[in-house]
């Protein structure tokens, strides 16, 4: 599913125009990145939590040359499905 198809989806399941789900979509979008560059966590009861976790400094090796490169530490994006979740998905 894309966007358009998600924005499609919301306006079909809220009743609303698509202009309105695609401004909702996108207000959604942007407080849990403007939440997690904070730091913070985003908890969703019911569906999961995003989560900032902070990976370290490393060294990889390039798969063409085999050359050792180093990798710069990062902040990556973490998703934990809740239990909820994963019952509804496995019925």
């Amino acid at each position: 599913m894309n966007k358009g198809q998600l924005v499609a989806s919301i306006s079909l399941g809220a009743k609303i125009s698509k202009a309105d789900a695609r401004r909702a979509l996108v207000a959604t979008v942007e407080s849990i990145e403007r939440t997690l560059k904070k730091g913070e966590r985003v908890a969703l009861i019911g569906f999961g939590s995003f989560s900032i976790v902070k990976r370290v400094a490393r060294t990889g090796r390039n798969p063409r040359s085999g050359k050792e490169i180093k990798i710069a530490a990062k902040r990556v994006v973490k998703f934990r499905a809740g239990t909820d979740f994963l019952k509804r998905l496995n019925k």
